[in-house]
């Protein structure tokens, strides 16, 4: 056992996880700076066109019915209804799989954006949100785990002045300091 647990050995068990997860570990990487700023701009998708279009949409709120939304997606040639929802009790929004529609009723007047996914980011910002396979959820799991070891390992790899006991500790401990103040001023 001691010989498996060489430094040798786990040099190379190291480099090869790595290695293999290397796209993965970029992927993630990419998709998850992306998410963070997913308010400011969408990360999967771009506007491709946005029109103007007056409608028969008007106040009260409740006026909006199932059918009039099907109406207005026909007349607009909008497909993939997926919901529809009030902001500030005066704008309508209504998501299509590859357009949004937002209209404001004081005035009945919609701007519509039609979407398309932004090539390469979208399927990486796809793979870090999906969880709807039991085989992807297995592979997440072991990616996990995989990184885990990569961390640990990479801690004893280095010897001498550079080593974590002598320096990487308080580098360490430093990292994880800005995750608890996040946790403590947010969570």
């Amino acid at each position: 056992m001691n010989n498996f647990l060489s430094n040798r050995n786990l040099r190379a068990l190291h480099r090869d996880f790595g290695y293999f997860f290397a796209g993965l570990i970029i992927a993630f990487s990419i998709s998850g700076i992306a998410q963070n700023h997913r308010k400011q701009w969408k990360p999967d998708k771009y506007s491709y066109e946005f029109k103007t279009v007056a409608t028969s949409f008007h106040f009260p709120k409740e006026s909006v019915k199932k059918d009039s939304i099907e109406a207005f997606s026909k007349a607009n040639g909008l497909t993939g209804f997926k919901q529809f929802d009030f902001r500030k009790d005066s704008v309508l929004v209504i998501a299509y799989k590859d357009a949004d529609a937002t209209i404001k009723l004081a005035s009945g007047i919609a701007e519509i954006n039609f979407w398309r996914k932004k090539p390469l980011l979208a399927q990486m910002v796809f793979l870090h949100k999906f969880n709807g396979n039991n085989w992807w959820i297995w592979y997440s799991d072991i990616f996990g785990a995989a990184l885990t070891f990569i961390v640990i390992s990479g801690m004893f790899l280095m010897k001498g002045r550079y080593s974590f006991r002598k320096r990487g500790w308080w580098l360490a401990l430093l990292g994880t300091v800005f995750p608890l103040i996040a946790l403590y001023l947010f969570a």
